[in-house]
């Protein structure tokens, strides 16, 4: 059985302060990323915490990204689900990139497949 989707599963630790705590900069990346995968964009909304901060979604007709950061820990937690031929890992690599990661794990879940089989997390220098 094809799957109906992939969905990676992004902890990015050691991203800059300021990108984490800038709902604009995040937007912009979130959207771009979205479009760098090849991804059709429908919606977009994001939050600003206070003091700190920043939750996200961009819904794509191919299905979503989000983050929710925080700055303080210099981590964010983000989510990219595709459907189709698209590749949700261009789109998790450039967030990370974008958001000067240091280290990305990342697990990858096929989805539509029955039971879930989450394998093995990759954990790689940025």
């Amino acid at each position: 059985m094809e799957t109906m989707g992939r969905h990676v599963i992004a902890e990015l630790w050691g991203c800059d302060f300021d990108k984490l705590n800038s709902m604009d900069l995040i937007e912009q990346v979130f959207v771009d990323a979205a479009l760098k995968t090849g991804a059709e964009v429908r919606e977009v909304a994001f939050h600003k915490f206070a003091p700190q901060g920043v939750s996200g979604v961009v819904i794509i007709s191919e299905s979503h990204l989000t983050i929710h950061s925080f700055p303080e820990h210099g981590y964010a937690s983000i989510d990219v689900y595709t459907c189709g031929d698209l590749d949700p890992k261009i789109a998790a690599n450039y967030i990370a990139e974008s958001l000067g990661a240091k280290t990305q794990e990342t697990i990858e879940v096929p989805r539509g497949m029955g039971p879930v089989r989450v394998g093995q997390p990759t954990v790689s220098a940025v």
